[in-house]
């Protein structure tokens, strides 16, 4: 047990000078510092004023914030009720209470302990009739927001469809999170939204108090206002919470900040535990800057750094300071561990995305085993974290075909995606106008003005003469029973299913005068595949893509990537039959009952989380660090796709994998990518390079591709090695048209159209990706072959040569 030590002279003092009560609480037993670090009992003996814990990944801040609490109660420095914690989660909530509990031995509750906005629900009942609200007000979901901004937008005569309420919906969610009400905007966003978003806000928050009902950014924006406008009710909270604590105060809003910092001005008992080296929420509003200047904010602070880490062994912290300390905006502090040093962290580069798939599935069960030399892994245990969710699409579909059990974690499996459902229903119909399920999917998606009413009336049409669905709309559409623009975007529908179906029915090569739009205008030009560039058309003309293009919410981008997704996955069949019958396949073949899975997630969704085996794929420059996040934000957009290449090594416990790329297939193009800058930031001594000689530095080498991995590999197989070889000189002489490094037989210009090739049944050839196999079939210039690692393939022959030329070839 911990006691009061008499033997401090500083702390004997301070207690004889006290109160005989203050000196027993004083001398009372304190259990719950027991197994706490020197960093972690500081922490939780902490004086009074503000503290700031800065806490690294895994350095139990969760225990340190808990026993803090526990401690201010044990020692009488506050009741239950002058106490507010405040959580992101309800779930950290659950979990901080349950703790106190346990650690007080008793049932004790916190009434002040909660997210922000359920602390701030209490607030707001008790003081509604200040913000213009009776008490029992109601807090709208999503859809009635966007119903309520939908007749404001029609009330006002704008074209929904051009300014669809998600967008405003987006603007004023920006703006509550800024705590700017309507007259509080600043000039610079008053072009948003059409130039009449700010006046829409207005109307909104006007019509929101008729209705007596508020949004979830009001409940603290309301509170926040109440606050500045009433000292008498701010005083009021401000003597109540003696003691404020906040858990990951790296991710809050301005609002949110806001809220704190006045409730926390009188008694300035605030304690903020964070990392900010783990804020990657900007996206949606978290300013990482509220615990930069958390010294400034609160002069006199005392910071303590908790660096001490549980969970991952000394290479993987390593790597992971490695490449967070590039940072220049941070506070900065060293995580140690006294586990054992344990492996290295693994670097892998591979030929494209699918061969990068495809090794992460066999080393998953390779550690699952344990045929690696090390004790087995299950599969609760490992994890595969993307950056976009995306990725997924090619672990998903390997893991289905070799029967891997695997769960995706912060949202649907990809091909159970609203959007990759939608368009495989488009795809159905295509194939087969009497698919009725199909039909009744996506009729009125996009919306065509078809009602309920309006749909009954096509099934009863359906029924009345035994036909499908799609042929009892044609009737319908023919005698009139469908009224108003329904009718005419009906009609286009039909029309637009006939032609398709006629299209697959009679798929061939487009005549090279024939040029079909790509599906995304900001992409290079489609793919020679006849029945990827349909596919293409069907998403376009159905107006489903232009749906998700005009849509503004958050979730619309990571919607039209997984669609460019599934095109892709296209290309790899050679039909639209084909693709559908091979999902439904493994789909049918999914073992949902497996206790046992693979975790799927996107790195975002994984902060707080830990596996003790971690894969970290394309680590790639422009899909890791996001392009996108660069171009919107800049440096600040760089710096935190580093923080989140921090909390993705730091979720390993164990052993971390990263890999990347030298090809991926961006758009339908095959694309030559770099590694991630994030690569050349890893100290060379704590990670061990796995990739295949020859890759990188040596065909398809990344220029500037240097930081100590670039002569690694270099080490394994120099250019040298490759161009001086027999087999090379021997290849150029064979296929002097075009050097080797090309990524894939399917690669648009590399396709030769015709002509015979030199190979006969039976004949073994090696491919510098897939090595030696067996000529098994061929048809003009395509080769079946069956290799003897890689399983059947359809090569074009250029990319193959015969087996005695790859001998002397070092792969």
């Amino acid at each position: 047990m911990s006691h009061f030590d008499p033997s401090d002279d500083d702390g004997f003092e301070a207690a004889a000078a006290a109160s005989l009560s203050a000196r027993a609480l004083a001398a009372r037993p304190m259990p719950y510092l027991d197994g706490l670090n020197p960093a972690q009992r500081e922490a939780v003996l902490a004086p009074d004023g503000p503290v700031l814990m800065l806490a690294g990944a895994g350095t139990g801040k969760t225990r340190a914030l808990t026993a803090r609490i526990v401690h201010l109660l044990m020692q009488g420095r506050a009741r239950s009720n002058e106490i507010l914690a405040v959580t992101f989660t309800n779930k950290a909530a659950r979990e901080m209470k349950e703790r106190v509990a346990r650690m007080l031995g008793q049932a004790e509750g916190l009434p002040w302990m909660g997210t922000f906005h359920s602390l701030s629900v209490k607030i707001l009942r008790r003081h509604a009739e200040l913000a213009g609200l009776r008490p029992n007000f109601t807090i709208l979901d999503t859809d009635d927001q966007l119903r309520l901004l939908k007749q404001l937008i029609q009330a006002r005569n704008i074209d929904d469809k051009r300014w669809p309420p998600r967008m405003l919906a987006g603007f004023i969610d920006h703006w509550k999170n800024r705590a700017w009400t309507p007259d509080k905007v600043p000039s610079s966003e008053a072009g948003a939204y059409n130039n009449v978003g700010t006046e829409l806000y207005a109307e909104y928050q006007e019509r929101l108090r008729t209705l007596n009902a508020c949004d979830f950014g009001d409940l603290l924006l309301h509170c926040v206002e109440i606050f500045r406008k009433h000292d008498d009710v701010l005083a009021q909270y401000q003597r109540w919470f003696r003691y404020i604590l906040v858990d990951e105060y790296q991710d809050t809003n301005v609002c949110q900040y806001l809220w704190l910092r006045l409730l926390a001005q009188a008694h300035r008992n605030i304690c903020c535990v964070g990392d900010d080296d783990q804020s990657i929420y900007g996206w949606r509003g978290a300013e990482v800057g509220n615990i930069l200047r958390f010294e400034k904010d609160f002069p006199g602070a005392t910071v303590i750094r908790l660096e001490q880490n549980y969970r991952s062994t000394p290479h993987i912290l390593a790597a992971a300071s490695g490449v967070i300390s590039a940072n220049a905006g941070r506070l900065g502090k060293t995580l140690w561990t006294d586990l054992k040093e344990g492996e290295k962290v693994r670097l892998i580069g591979h030929w494209d995305g699918e061969e990068e798939a495809r090794w992460i599935g066999e080393e998953i069960e390779a550690i699952q085993r344990g045929t690696r030399g090390w004790t087995p892994v299950p599969l609760n245990g490992q994890a595969i974290l993307v950056r976009a969710s995306h990725q997924m699409r090619a672990f998903e579909d390997r893991f289905l075909t070799i029967g891997l059990p695997y769960r995706v974690i912060g949202g649907p499996r990809f091909y159970e995606r609203q959007e990759i459902r939608d368009a495989m229903a488009y795809f159905r119909l295509a194939v087969s106008p009497d698919d009725d399920l199909a039909f009744e999917r996506v009729v009125n998606v996009p919306k065509r003005g078809l009602g309920d009413k309006a749909v009954q009336n096509i099934q009863v049409e359906a029924r009345s003469v035994g036909m499908s669905l799609l042929e009892g709309a044609r009737s319908l559409v023919a005698r009139g029973g469908i009224g108003g623009k329904g009718a005419a975007q009906l009609r286009a529908f039909v029309e637009g299913v006939d032609r398709w179906h006629e299209a697959i029915a009679a798929v061939r090569p487009a005549p090279a005068d024939q040029i079909i739009e790509p599906l995304f205008p900001d992409t290079p030009a489609a793919t020679d595949h006849a029945h990827v560039r349909l596919a293409e058309v069907i998403l376009e003309e159905s107006g489903y893509v232009s749906m998700w293009q005009n849509d503004k919410t958050p979730e619309a981008e990571g919607r039209l990537d997984n669609l460019k997704e599934l095109v892709k996955a296209l290309e790899q069949f050679d039909s639209l039959q084909g693709f559908l019958e091979h999902v439904s396949l493994i789909m049918d073949n999914d073992s949902e009952d497996a206790t046992e899975k693979v975790t799927l997630m996107t790195l975002h969704a994984a902060k707080g989380l830990e596996f003790p085996v971690v894969f970290l794929p394309g680590w790639e420059d422009g899909l890791f660090p996001s392009q996108r996040s660069m171009d919107e934000s800049g440096q600040k957009g760089l710096e935190e796709e580093r923080r989140l290449a921090y909390v993705g090594i730091t979720r390993a416990e164990e052993l971390c994998t990263i890999s990347f790329a030298s090809n991926r297939r961006v758009y339908g193009q095959w694309q030559s990518q770099l590694p991630s800058r994030f690569i050349d930031e890893l100290p060379v001594a704590h990670v061990e390079v796995l990739t295949p000689p020859g890759l990188q530095n040596g065909f398809g080498a990344a220029p500037g591709y240097g930081g100590g991995f670039g002569s690694a590999l270099e080490d394994r197989a120099t250019k040298a090695d490759v161009y001086n070889s027999p087999g090379w000189k021997r290849l150029q002489d064979r296929q002097s048209a075009r050097p080797m490094a090309q990524p894939r037989e399917s690669m648009g210009s590399a396709v030769n159209s015709g002509g015979e090739s030199d190979y006969d049944i039976g004949d073994r050839v090696f491919h510098v990706k897939f090595g030696y196999g067996r000529v098994i079939g061929a048809e003009g210039d395509k080769l079946d072959i069956r290799f003897d690692k890689a399983g059947e393939k359809k090569i074009v022959a250029r990319f193959v040569m015969p087996a005695e030329i790859g001998d002397d070839i070092p792969f």
